[in-house]
């Protein structure tokens, strides 16, 4: 999947690998009772996130971010109640000509749970439109 943004790489970096007490309000799918962080290091760190979904419950991971290379982060799932660990989501940043970012969304979930495996089939089928409209909308608070 690809989402463009008018704001910097730089920008969009600094959104992804903020794990602040505002994270949540920065990126919507992320509901606040879920957001847990456990340690931030140098390029990586480990933290729970996740969604209530109205009439479909709740869906959280503990997650290792990795930013070690300048160009990517890459989130991976330690623990789970709706996929594998192992599963992945990264983010590759691209300057756009002009200014603004092009961000390659990776999505690589292996649903565990009755509901994962739904959503998982569903991301497919759409081609990832579910995960990159959430995506966008955290983008665009970084735009105003």
């Amino acid at each position: 999947m690809t989402v463009e943004t008018s704001a910097s790489p730089e920008q969009v970096r600094e959104a992804l690998l903020d794990f602040s007490p505002q994270r949540p309000e920065r990126w919507p799918g992320i509901t606040p009772s879920f957001y847990e962080v456990y340690e931030v290091g140098e390029t990586t760190a480990e933290i729970r996130e996740g969604t209530k979904l109205p009439g479909l419950g709740g869906f959280w991971a503990r997650e290792r971010y990795d930013w070690s290379s300048p160009d990517t982060v890459r989130w991976e799932v330690v623990e789970s109640n709706f996929c594998a660990p192992g599963s992945y989501v990264s983010a590759t940043l691209h300057p756009r000509e002009g200014g603004g970012t092009r961000v390659e969304l990776r999505w690589d979930r292996t649903g565990t749970s009755r509901m994962g495996k739904f959503m998982g089939k569903l991301v497919r089928a759409t081609k990832g439109k579910p995960v990159a409209d959430s995506f966008a909308k955290g983008l665009k608070k970084l735009e105003t």
